[in-house]
Order: structure tokens, then C-alpha cells, then sequence
């Protein structure tokens, strides 16, 4: 059976391969210059099409005045985690609305492994599950997230995200303290 006129043949979708090429490629872009991810210590454990796995190890800076760890570094692995799984598909894509509840402590020394799993999306919105668990593999969160995902290319704003970083970090570096010999 010929298509009808005016309807062009489907293109077929890309094949797994290139998805997960493409998932691996964006992933390693995004954390070469996530320098937070980096300084909380985090690592990207798997990376696939629409999915993250990102595991941490929780440092006594990280210890709240209870002793456990604060709130936000889960919160923070879970969201990083999000990032990672959302952003494989190629476009810029970024959180809007993000849930977290923490049914267990995490304390120092603590292996935190966050697994970021997509429930579905629509053209521009996509909607991400996180659990966190101990090296115990207790539940010690579950996050949701909602993302919007841009027109940007991924791979092709690499250069313009970069610069638009230092900028931004430039401009939000105080300026220097007045030396007080000088002074007067």
C-alpha cells in the first residue's frame, strides 16, 4: 500500500545503540562540568536512555546539629540523579516541580545510591521517579520530579553553557575586600 500523497514515510527511530550512545555522551558532558555533583563526591554508576543510577558516600561536613545528614545532601543526590536521567535524551531539560520524603536517617559513611527512572512523558514535560537507598539497601527517599524539556541541543550548547558558567560565576564572585594599609 503507497502512503497517501502528502504524507511523508515514517522515519524510523533511532536504534538503542545510538539512544544509549547518546545518553552516555550527554551524561559525561554534564558532569565534566557539574562541578557541585563533583564536590559532593558523586558518580554516575549507569547511565541509559531516560535512566540514572548515581552513588555517594555521605562526609561528616555533610552532618546536620542532629547528627545525620542534612536533608539537602539527599535531596541534592536525588535531584543531580533526576538531571542526569532527564537530560539523556539529548535536549536541555530542567526541573520544575520536585517532591522529596525521607523515611530513614542517613548517617556518615553512608553509601547512598540514587536510581532516577522515567514514568512517562509529553512533548515538553517529562515525569522522573528517584529512590535512594543505604548500602543496606534501606529506602532512605523517594523523590519525584517533573522536568521541562527545551528546544536546546545538549551537545551543540556544550560551548555557549560553559561560557554562560563562568560569566554567571564571575559575576557572582564578591568584589575584593578593600586593603586596610591602603585605606583611608
Amino acid at each position: 500500500m503507497k502512503p497517501a500523497k502528502g504524507n511523508p514515510k515514517p522515519r524510523p527511530r533511532a536504534g538503542v545503540k545510538n539512544e544509549q550512545v547518546l545518553a552516555e555522551r550527554v551524561a559525561a558532558a554534564m558532569m565534566a562540568r557539574d562541578r557541585f555533583s563533583q564536590w559532593m563526591g558523586m558518580t554516575i554508576v549507569d547511565i541509559r536512555p531516560r535512566t540514572a543510577t548515581v552513588r555517594m558516600t555521605v562526609r561528616a561536613e555533610m552532618v546536620n546539629g542532629f547528627g545525620v545528614a542534612h536533608g539537602g545532601v539527599v535531596y541534592s543526590l536525588a535531584d543531580s540523579a533526576l538531571a542526569f536521567a532527564c537530560n539523556t535524551h539529548g535536549k536541555v531539560t530542567m526541573a520544575i516541580n520536585n517532591t522529596i520524603s525521607y523515611p530513614a536517617a542517613v548517617h556518615v559513611g553512608d553509601v547512598l545510591t540514587a536510581i532516577a527512572e522515567s514514568d512517562g512523558e509529553t512533548r515538553r514535560l517529562g515525569y522522573y521517579r528517584v529512590t535512594v537507598k543505604n548500602q543496606k539497601d534501606e529506602l532512605v527517599s523517594a523523590f519525584t520530579g517533573t522536568v521541562y524539556k527545551t528546544k536546546n541541543e545538549h551537545l551543540k550548547s556544550a560551548d555557549t553553557t560553559e561560557k554562560l558558567a563562568d560569566k554567571s560565576a564571575k559575576a557572582a564572585m564578591p568584589a575584593p575586600a578593600a586593603d586596610a594599609k591602603g585605606a583611608k
